[in-house]
Protein backbone atom coordinates (compact mmCIF):
# COMPACT_ATOMS: atom_id res chain seq x y z
CA UNK A 1 0.00 0.00 0.00
CA UNK A 2 1.27 3.63 -0.95
CA UNK A 3 -0.94 5.36 1.20
CA UNK A 4 -0.29 8.15 3.56
CA UNK A 5 -2.62 10.56 4.30
CA UNK A 6 -2.55 13.78 5.22
CA UNK A 7 -5.26 15.58 7.28
CA UNK A 8 -5.81 18.94 6.71
CA UNK A 9 -7.24 20.50 9.30
CA UNK A 10 -4.36 20.00 11.98
CA UNK A 11 -1.94 21.37 8.86
CA UNK A 12 -3.90 24.32 8.07
CA UNK A 13 -3.47 25.40 11.95
CA UNK A 14 0.30 24.52 11.88
CA UNK A 15 0.63 26.68 8.75
CA UNK A 16 -0.89 29.30 10.00
CA UNK A 17 0.35 29.72 13.04
CA UNK A 18 4.41 29.29 12.04
CA UNK A 19 4.26 25.67 13.18
CA UNK A 20 5.34 24.57 9.77
CA UNK A 21 6.61 26.54 6.62
CA UNK A 22 4.71 26.49 3.04
CA UNK A 23 8.47 25.51 1.74
CA UNK A 24 8.88 22.82 4.32
CA UNK A 25 5.62 21.15 3.23
CA UNK A 26 6.10 21.35 -0.42
CA UNK A 27 9.22 19.43 -0.44
CA UNK A 28 7.45 16.76 1.85
CA UNK A 29 5.19 16.76 -0.86
CA UNK A 30 6.73 16.55 -3.45
CA UNK A 31 9.56 13.85 -1.70
CA UNK A 32 6.01 12.04 -1.35
CA UNK A 33 5.87 11.92 -5.29
CA UNK A 34 8.66 10.83 -5.71
CA UNK A 35 8.10 8.26 -3.84
CA UNK A 36 4.45 6.70 -4.89
CA UNK A 37 3.64 8.34 -8.39
CA UNK A 38 5.74 6.03 -10.70
CA UNK A 39 3.43 3.26 -9.70
CA UNK A 40 0.00 5.31 -8.73
CA UNK A 41 0.43 8.03 -11.97
CA UNK A 42 -1.76 10.54 -9.77
CA UNK A 43 -0.46 13.50 -11.45
CA UNK A 44 -0.05 15.07 -14.70
CA UNK A 45 3.19 15.38 -15.38
CA UNK A 46 5.06 18.95 -15.04
CA UNK A 47 8.47 19.56 -15.53
CA UNK A 48 9.90 21.65 -12.81
CA UNK A 49 7.22 21.45 -10.37
CA UNK A 50 9.51 21.73 -7.44
CA UNK A 51 11.25 24.40 -7.90
CA UNK A 52 7.98 26.60 -9.35
CA UNK A 53 5.96 25.06 -6.05
CA UNK A 54 8.86 26.27 -3.57
CA UNK A 55 9.35 29.52 -5.30
CA UNK A 56 5.03 30.36 -5.19
CA UNK A 57 5.71 28.93 -1.21
CA UNK A 58 8.54 31.53 -0.43
CA UNK A 59 6.44 34.29 -2.45
CA UNK A 60 3.68 33.53 -0.28
CA UNK A 61 5.22 33.15 3.00
CA UNK A 62 6.74 36.75 2.34
CA UNK A 63 3.14 38.20 1.62
CA UNK A 64 2.03 36.95 4.87
CA UNK A 65 4.79 37.15 6.65
CA UNK A 66 2.54 37.92 10.10
CA UNK A 67 0.60 35.21 11.30
CA UNK A 68 -2.57 37.14 12.38
CA UNK A 69 -3.06 38.29 8.51
CA UNK A 70 -2.69 34.26 7.01
CA UNK A 71 -5.66 33.33 5.28
CA UNK A 72 -7.73 30.97 5.51
CA UNK A 73 -5.82 28.15 3.82
CA UNK A 74 -2.68 29.23 3.68
CA UNK A 75 0.19 27.32 1.39
CA UNK A 76 -2.25 24.23 1.37
CA UNK A 77 -1.24 22.48 -1.98
CA UNK A 78 -4.28 21.76 -3.89
CA UNK A 79 -4.41 18.74 -6.89
CA UNK A 80 -6.63 19.89 -9.67
CA UNK A 81 -8.50 17.80 -11.94
CA UNK A 82 -8.03 18.05 -15.00
CA UNK A 83 -11.14 19.63 -17.04
CA UNK A 84 -10.39 23.14 -14.54
CA UNK A 85 -9.16 25.66 -16.39
CA UNK A 86 -6.04 27.30 -14.66
CA UNK A 87 -3.89 30.05 -15.63
CA UNK A 88 -1.04 29.08 -16.78
CA UNK A 89 -1.73 25.64 -17.38
CA UNK A 90 -3.05 23.63 -20.38
CA UNK A 91 -6.28 21.85 -19.75
CA UNK A 92 -6.09 17.95 -21.31
CA UNK A 93 -8.84 16.68 -20.15
CA UNK A 94 -7.63 13.46 -20.05
CA UNK A 95 -7.82 13.25 -24.16
CA UNK A 96 -5.80 12.99 -27.41
CA UNK A 97 -7.95 16.35 -28.48
CA UNK A 98 -6.22 19.07 -29.06
CA UNK A 99 -5.37 21.64 -26.16
CA UNK A 100 -5.74 24.07 -28.18
CA UNK A 101 -9.54 22.92 -28.46
CA UNK A 102 -9.75 22.79 -24.51
CA UNK A 103 -9.24 26.54 -23.53
CA UNK A 104 -11.19 28.43 -20.93
CA UNK A 105 -10.84 31.24 -18.36
CA UNK A 106 -9.62 30.23 -15.21
CA UNK A 107 -11.79 28.29 -12.91
CA UNK A 108 -13.53 30.33 -10.21
CA UNK A 109 -13.22 27.42 -7.50
CA UNK A 110 -9.65 27.76 -8.18
CA UNK A 111 -9.43 31.70 -8.09
CA UNK A 112 -11.10 30.99 -4.90
CA UNK A 113 -8.43 28.72 -3.19
CA UNK A 114 -5.25 30.75 -4.72
CA UNK A 115 -7.19 33.84 -2.89
CA UNK A 116 -7.33 32.14 0.32
CA UNK A 117 -3.67 31.58 0.00
CA UNK A 118 -3.66 27.77 -1.38
CA UNK A 119 -0.78 26.98 -3.78
CA UNK A 120 -2.00 24.98 -6.84
CA UNK A 121 0.03 21.59 -6.47
CA UNK A 122 -0.74 20.60 -9.95
CA UNK A 123 -3.09 18.91 -12.66
CA UNK A 124 -4.43 15.39 -11.47
CA UNK A 125 -5.36 12.87 -13.75
CA UNK A 126 -8.96 12.76 -15.38
CA UNK A 127 -10.92 10.18 -17.76
CA UNK A 128 -11.47 11.97 -20.86
CA UNK A 129 -13.96 14.85 -20.65
CA UNK A 130 -14.85 13.07 -17.15
CA UNK A 131 -16.12 10.00 -18.65
CA UNK A 132 -15.31 6.50 -18.08
CA UNK A 133 -12.19 6.15 -20.72
CA UNK A 134 -9.99 5.44 -17.91
CA UNK A 135 -6.67 7.68 -16.42
CA UNK A 136 -3.78 5.72 -15.85
CA UNK A 137 -3.87 6.21 -12.10
CA UNK A 138 -3.96 3.14 -9.60
CA UNK A 139 -5.35 2.75 -6.38
CA UNK A 140 -3.02 3.43 -3.31
CA UNK A 141 -4.40 0.95 -1.33
CA UNK A 142 -3.45 -1.82 -4.00
CA UNK A 143 -1.98 -1.29 -7.17
CA UNK A 144 -4.11 -3.35 -9.18
CA UNK A 145 -7.42 -2.13 -8.40
CA UNK A 146 -9.21 1.21 -9.52
CA UNK A 147 -8.99 4.28 -8.07
CA UNK A 148 -12.50 5.25 -9.22
CA UNK A 149 -13.29 7.59 -12.05
CA UNK A 150 -13.47 10.42 -13.09
CA UNK A 151 -11.53 12.22 -10.73
CA UNK A 152 -9.34 9.58 -10.55
CA UNK A 153 -5.73 11.36 -9.99
CA UNK A 154 -7.20 13.77 -7.47
CA UNK A 155 -8.52 10.98 -5.14
CA UNK A 156 -5.35 8.64 -5.48
CA UNK A 157 -3.27 11.79 -4.61
CA UNK A 158 -5.30 12.74 -1.49
CA UNK A 159 -4.95 9.26 -0.51
CA UNK A 160 -1.25 8.62 -1.09
CA UNK A 161 -0.63 11.85 0.62
CA UNK A 162 0.83 13.60 -2.08
CA UNK A 163 -1.50 16.93 -1.35
CA UNK A 164 -4.03 17.42 1.28
CA UNK A 165 -6.88 18.82 -0.67
CA UNK A 166 -7.91 18.05 -4.12
CA UNK A 167 -10.72 19.79 -6.62
CA UNK A 168 -12.97 17.12 -7.93
CA UNK A 169 -16.21 16.84 -9.96
CA UNK A 170 -19.35 14.55 -9.70
CA UNK A 171 -21.79 13.92 -12.62
CA UNK A 172 -23.23 10.39 -11.72
CA UNK A 173 -20.36 9.13 -9.01
CA UNK A 174 -17.31 11.11 -9.86
CA UNK A 175 -16.46 12.30 -5.72
CA UNK A 176 -18.02 9.92 -3.74
CA UNK A 177 -17.35 6.74 -5.47
CA UNK A 178 -13.36 7.27 -6.02
CA UNK A 179 -13.09 8.82 -2.05
CA UNK A 180 -14.75 5.58 -0.88
CA UNK A 181 -12.47 3.82 -3.21
CA UNK A 182 -9.38 5.06 -1.75
CA UNK A 183 -10.21 5.37 1.42
CA UNK A 184 -10.89 8.82 1.86
CA UNK A 185 -13.67 12.28 2.18
CA UNK A 186 -14.98 13.05 -0.78
CA UNK A 187 -17.92 16.13 -0.41
CA UNK A 188 -20.52 16.77 -3.31
CA UNK A 189 -22.00 19.93 -2.05
CA UNK A 190 -25.82 20.70 -3.15
CA UNK A 191 -25.82 22.06 -6.70
CA UNK A 192 -24.32 25.05 -7.67
CA UNK A 193 -23.08 25.61 -3.80
CA UNK A 194 -19.79 25.78 -5.72
CA UNK A 195 -19.73 27.59 -9.06
CA UNK A 196 -18.91 25.93 -11.65
CA UNK A 197 -17.48 28.05 -14.07
CA UNK A 198 -13.92 27.91 -16.21
CA UNK A 199 -13.83 23.83 -16.36
CA UNK A 200 -14.80 21.63 -19.08
CA UNK A 201 -18.46 20.83 -18.83
CA UNK A 202 -19.99 17.86 -18.74
CA UNK A 203 -23.68 18.35 -17.92
CA UNK A 204 -25.25 21.52 -17.01
CA UNK A 205 -28.09 20.06 -15.04
CA UNK A 206 -26.20 17.49 -13.06
CA UNK A 207 -22.13 18.32 -12.76
CA UNK A 208 -21.29 19.41 -9.33
CA UNK A 209 -17.36 21.04 -8.35
CA UNK A 210 -16.81 18.65 -5.01
CA UNK A 211 -13.36 17.57 -2.74
CA UNK A 212 -10.84 15.31 -1.58
CA UNK A 213 -9.57 15.19 2.06
CA UNK A 214 -7.95 13.15 4.20
CA UNK A 215 -10.74 14.52 7.13
CA UNK A 216 -14.17 16.14 7.25
CA UNK A 217 -12.99 18.99 9.33
CA UNK A 218 -10.59 19.52 6.77
CA UNK A 219 -13.34 19.38 3.73
CA UNK A 220 -15.86 22.27 5.97
CA UNK A 221 -12.70 24.51 5.70
CA UNK A 222 -12.09 24.19 2.15
CA UNK A 223 -16.25 24.44 1.97
CA UNK A 224 -15.97 27.65 3.86
CA UNK A 225 -13.73 29.20 0.82
CA UNK A 226 -15.21 27.01 -1.82
CA UNK A 227 -19.23 27.46 -1.43
CA UNK A 228 -21.16 30.41 -2.01
CA UNK A 229 -23.05 31.81 1.25
CA UNK A 230 -21.27 29.56 3.87
CA UNK A 231 -22.43 29.62 6.88
CA UNK A 232 -20.88 27.08 9.71
CA UNK A 233 -23.62 25.79 12.14
CA UNK A 234 -22.77 23.64 15.40
CA UNK A 235 -25.78 21.33 15.68
CA UNK A 236 -27.70 21.08 19.21
CA UNK A 237 -28.53 17.80 18.71
CA UNK A 238 -27.34 14.74 17.24
CA UNK A 239 -28.94 13.72 13.56
CA UNK A 240 -31.56 11.52 13.35
CA UNK A 241 -30.31 8.71 10.98
CA UNK A 242 -31.90 6.93 8.03
CA UNK A 243 -30.70 3.78 6.18
CA UNK A 244 -31.88 3.45 2.88
CA UNK A 245 -33.83 0.66 2.12
CA UNK A 246 -35.47 -1.02 -1.08
CA UNK A 247 -34.81 -1.69 -4.67
CA UNK A 248 -31.96 1.48 -4.48
CA UNK A 249 -29.94 -0.61 -1.79
CA UNK A 250 -30.50 -3.67 -3.90
CA UNK A 251 -27.82 -2.59 -6.74
CA UNK A 252 -24.86 -2.89 -4.20
CA UNK A 253 -22.88 -6.01 -3.58
CA UNK A 254 -22.95 -7.92 -0.94
CA UNK A 255 -19.61 -6.69 0.89
CA UNK A 256 -21.10 -2.77 -0.02
CA UNK A 257 -24.55 -3.80 2.44
CA UNK A 258 -22.54 -5.33 4.86
CA UNK A 259 -20.35 -2.22 5.19
CA UNK A 260 -23.41 -0.21 5.14
CA UNK A 261 -24.83 -2.58 8.52
CA UNK A 262 -21.59 -2.52 10.26
CA UNK A 263 -21.38 1.20 9.82
CA UNK A 264 -25.12 1.40 10.70
CA UNK A 265 -24.51 -0.84 13.50
CA UNK A 266 -21.49 0.92 14.86
CA UNK A 267 -23.51 4.47 14.89
CA UNK A 268 -26.40 3.06 17.16
CA UNK A 269 -23.69 1.72 19.51
CA UNK A 270 -22.59 5.36 19.81
CA UNK A 271 -25.81 6.66 20.80
CA UNK A 272 -27.33 7.60 17.34
CA UNK A 273 -31.03 7.10 16.14
CA UNK A 274 -30.78 4.69 12.73
CA UNK A 275 -33.94 4.07 11.17
CA UNK A 276 -35.07 2.42 8.43
CA UNK A 277 -36.54 4.22 5.14
CA UNK A 278 -37.80 2.53 2.01
CA UNK A 279 -37.65 4.75 -0.92
CA UNK A 280 -36.42 4.76 -4.23
CA UNK A 281 -38.46 2.19 -5.39
CA UNK A 282 -38.36 2.98 -9.02
CA UNK A 283 -34.32 3.88 -9.04
CA UNK A 284 -35.00 2.18 -12.47
CA UNK A 285 -36.96 4.59 -13.93
CA UNK A 286 -34.15 7.35 -12.12
CA UNK A 287 -31.40 5.84 -13.22
CA UNK A 288 -32.66 5.35 -16.87
CA UNK A 289 -33.80 9.45 -16.84
CA UNK A 290 -30.56 10.55 -15.74
CA UNK A 291 -28.23 8.99 -18.11
CA UNK A 292 -30.67 10.11 -21.23
CA UNK A 293 -29.84 13.99 -19.37
CA UNK A 294 -26.37 13.56 -18.85
CA UNK A 295 -25.78 11.85 -22.44
CA UNK A 296 -27.79 14.87 -24.42
CA UNK A 297 -25.95 17.43 -22.20
CA UNK A 298 -22.97 15.68 -22.95
CA UNK A 299 -23.19 16.06 -26.81
CA UNK A 300 -24.39 19.35 -26.15
CA UNK A 301 -21.62 21.00 -24.40
CA UNK A 302 -18.75 18.70 -27.11
CA UNK A 303 -21.15 19.87 -30.17
CA UNK A 304 -18.39 21.70 -32.02
CA UNK A 305 -15.07 20.22 -30.44
CA UNK A 306 -16.85 17.05 -31.65
CA UNK A 307 -17.49 18.29 -35.15
CA UNK A 308 -13.96 19.56 -35.39
CA UNK A 309 -12.01 16.27 -33.44
CA UNK A 310 -14.35 13.71 -33.24
CA UNK A 311 -12.06 11.28 -34.67
CA UNK A 312 -9.41 11.93 -31.64
CA UNK A 313 -12.58 11.19 -29.20
CA UNK A 314 -12.28 8.05 -27.44
CA UNK A 315 -14.56 5.18 -28.76
CA UNK A 316 -16.40 5.58 -25.32
CA UNK A 317 -17.02 8.99 -24.96
CA UNK A 318 -17.83 9.48 -28.73
CA UNK A 319 -20.15 6.46 -28.22
CA UNK A 320 -22.41 8.66 -25.31
CA UNK A 321 -22.53 11.55 -27.40
CA UNK A 322 -23.77 9.87 -30.47
CA UNK A 323 -26.23 8.36 -27.66
CA UNK A 324 -27.05 12.19 -26.52
CA UNK A 325 -27.63 13.41 -29.75
CA UNK A 326 -30.57 11.23 -29.97
CA UNK A 327 -31.95 12.21 -26.78
CA UNK A 328 -35.36 14.55 -28.44
CA UNK A 329 -35.86 18.14 -27.19
CA UNK A 330 -38.93 17.52 -25.45
CA UNK A 331 -37.07 14.45 -23.18
CA UNK A 332 -34.26 16.48 -22.38
CA UNK A 333 -36.53 19.38 -20.73
CA UNK A 334 -38.75 16.71 -19.20
CA UNK A 335 -35.56 14.93 -17.94
CA UNK A 336 -34.51 18.44 -16.12
CA UNK A 337 -38.22 18.98 -14.58
CA UNK A 338 -37.80 15.79 -13.08
CA UNK A 339 -34.78 16.24 -11.87
CA UNK A 340 -35.88 19.49 -9.80
CA UNK A 341 -38.72 17.31 -8.62
CA UNK A 342 -37.01 14.67 -7.61
CA UNK A 343 -35.09 16.65 -5.12
CA UNK A 344 -38.36 17.29 -3.61
CA UNK A 345 -39.23 13.99 -3.13
CA UNK A 346 -36.25 13.28 -1.96
CA UNK A 347 -36.62 16.08 0.81
CA UNK A 348 -40.60 15.24 1.48
CA UNK A 349 -39.59 11.50 2.34
CA UNK A 350 -37.05 11.77 4.49
CA UNK A 351 -39.79 14.68 6.23
CA UNK A 352 -41.92 11.92 6.61
CA UNK A 353 -39.45 9.24 7.83
CA UNK A 354 -38.64 11.93 10.33
CA UNK A 355 -34.64 11.77 9.91
CA UNK A 356 -31.71 14.09 9.33
CA UNK A 357 -29.41 12.36 7.27
CA UNK A 358 -29.75 9.28 4.98
CA UNK A 359 -27.03 6.50 4.84
CA UNK A 360 -26.31 4.43 2.77
CA UNK A 361 -23.06 2.27 0.32
CA UNK A 362 -20.79 5.27 -1.18
CA UNK A 363 -20.08 2.63 -4.23
CA UNK A 364 -21.89 -0.82 -4.87
CA UNK A 365 -18.50 -2.71 -2.91
CA UNK A 366 -15.19 -2.11 -2.76
CA UNK A 367 -12.52 -0.98 -5.88
CA UNK A 368 -12.83 -3.76 -9.16
CA UNK A 369 -9.71 -5.33 -9.59
CA UNK A 370 -8.15 -3.43 -12.92
CA UNK A 371 -7.83 -0.16 -14.27
CA UNK A 372 -9.68 -0.36 -17.15
CA UNK A 373 -13.18 -0.23 -15.50
CA UNK A 374 -13.46 2.99 -12.96
CA UNK A 375 -16.46 1.02 -11.14
CA UNK A 376 -20.02 1.77 -11.24
CA UNK A 377 -21.21 5.02 -10.04
CA UNK A 378 -24.76 3.77 -9.50
CA UNK A 379 -25.09 4.20 -5.48
CA UNK A 380 -24.14 8.38 -6.11
CA UNK A 381 -26.28 8.66 -9.14
CA UNK A 382 -29.91 9.64 -6.98
CA UNK A 383 -28.32 12.00 -5.07
CA UNK A 384 -26.63 13.66 -7.70
CA UNK A 385 -30.23 13.51 -9.88
CA UNK A 386 -31.26 15.31 -6.84
CA UNK A 387 -28.63 17.75 -6.54
CA UNK A 388 -28.37 17.40 -2.91
CA UNK A 389 -25.27 17.45 -0.51
CA UNK A 390 -23.00 14.17 -0.29
CA UNK A 391 -20.46 13.30 2.20
CA UNK A 392 -18.52 9.85 2.49
CA UNK A 393 -16.18 8.37 4.83
CA UNK A 394 -14.53 5.60 5.37
CA UNK A 395 -16.03 2.72 7.10
CA UNK A 396 -14.65 -0.61 7.07
CA UNK A 397 -12.68 -2.88 4.24
CA UNK A 398 -12.75 -5.80 2.08
CA UNK A 399 -9.03 -6.96 2.68
CA UNK A 400 -7.16 -3.47 1.78
CA UNK A 401 -9.37 -2.16 -0.24
CA UNK A 402 -11.77 0.27 2.03
CA UNK A 403 -15.44 1.12 2.27
CA UNK A 404 -17.47 4.06 2.14
CA UNK A 405 -20.67 5.13 3.99
CA UNK A 406 -22.26 7.91 2.09
CA UNK A 407 -24.31 10.18 3.44
CA UNK A 408 -27.16 12.60 2.17
CA UNK A 409 -28.99 15.16 3.65
CA UNK A 410 -31.69 17.96 2.27
CA UNK A 411 -30.34 20.62 -0.50
CA UNK A 412 -28.84 23.22 1.32
CA UNK A 413 -28.02 21.43 4.19
CA UNK A 414 -24.94 21.52 3.51
CA UNK A 415 -23.26 22.81 6.69
CA UNK A 416 -25.27 21.30 8.93
CA UNK A 417 -23.81 17.69 6.93
CA UNK A 418 -20.31 18.43 7.69
CA UNK A 419 -20.82 19.70 10.85
CA UNK A 420 -22.22 16.28 11.83
CA UNK A 421 -19.94 14.50 9.47
CA UNK A 422 -16.92 14.73 12.24
CA UNK A 423 -18.52 12.79 14.78
CA UNK A 424 -20.25 10.18 12.27
CA UNK A 425 -16.90 9.69 10.69
CA UNK A 426 -15.21 9.08 14.28
CA UNK A 427 -18.35 6.64 15.22
CA UNK A 428 -17.33 4.41 12.36
CA UNK A 429 -13.31 4.96 12.19
CA UNK A 430 -13.28 1.58 13.87
CA UNK A 431 -15.16 -0.69 11.71
CA UNK A 432 -13.00 -3.49 10.71
CA UNK A 433 -12.91 -6.09 8.32
CA UNK A 434 -16.56 -7.33 6.85
CA UNK A 435 -17.45 -10.04 4.35
CA UNK A 436 -16.90 -9.40 0.89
Amino acid sequence: MLTDRRPLEPLVSALRAGERSPTALIDDCVARIDAAEEEVQALVPESGRRTRLRREADALATRYDDPATRPPLFGVPVGVKDIFHVDGFPTLAGSSVPPTAITGRESTAMRRLLDAGALHFGKTHTTEFAYFEPAPTRNPNALGHTPGGSSSGSAAAVAAGMCPLALGTQTVGSVIRPAAFCGIVGYKPSYDRIPREGLVSFSETADHVGTFTADVAGAARAASVLCDGWDPVRPDERPVLGVVEGPYLDQATPAGRAGLEAGADALADAGYEVRRVSMLDDIETVNDRHDALTAAELALSHAERYAEHGDQFADTTADLIEVGRGVGVDELVDARAAAREFRTRIEDRMREAGVDVLLSPAAPGPAPEGIDDTGDPIMNLPWTHGGVPALTVPCGRVGDLPLGLQAVAPFGADESLLAWGEDLADAVADVGAVDG
